[in-house]
């Protein structure tokens, strides 16, 4: 996805003929929090994944990489952080996977 997450979202509704209040109302929120949503005001709240995804019929899990890709990349945009972190992450993110398996391993 080129465009932001909210943009995303605006082209979806657009797409669709839908408003603000109707999708609002999809996702349970109002069309308030959703415009900012669309206009890179307000954070789009994760809980409501399930409903976008519902409301789109689009698959749940690339949803979710969309969005947290977008925080990952905002966050390494506001510290100035060069591309060795992105590497470092990963590595931080298999020993975490590792070390919760082998937990889980020796609890059963």
């Amino acid at each position: 996805m080129e465009a932001n997450f909210g943009e995303y979202i605006r082209k979806l509704r657009t797409q669709s003929g839908w408003t603000l209040t109707q999708l609002g109302a999809k996702l349970g929120i109002d069309s308030g929090a959703l415009s900012k949503i669309e206009t890179g005001k307000k954070e789009f709240d994760e809980e409501l994944l399930p409903n976008l995804s519902v409301a789109f019929n689009l698959d749940y899990e690339m949803l979710k990489s969309e969005l947290i890709s977008e925080k990952i990349a905002k966050t390494l945009y506001q510290y100035k952080c060069n591309d060795n972190v992105l590497t470092l992450a990963e590595q931080k993110v298999k020993y975490i996977r590792q070390k919760n398996t082998k937990q889980t391993t020796l609890k059963l």
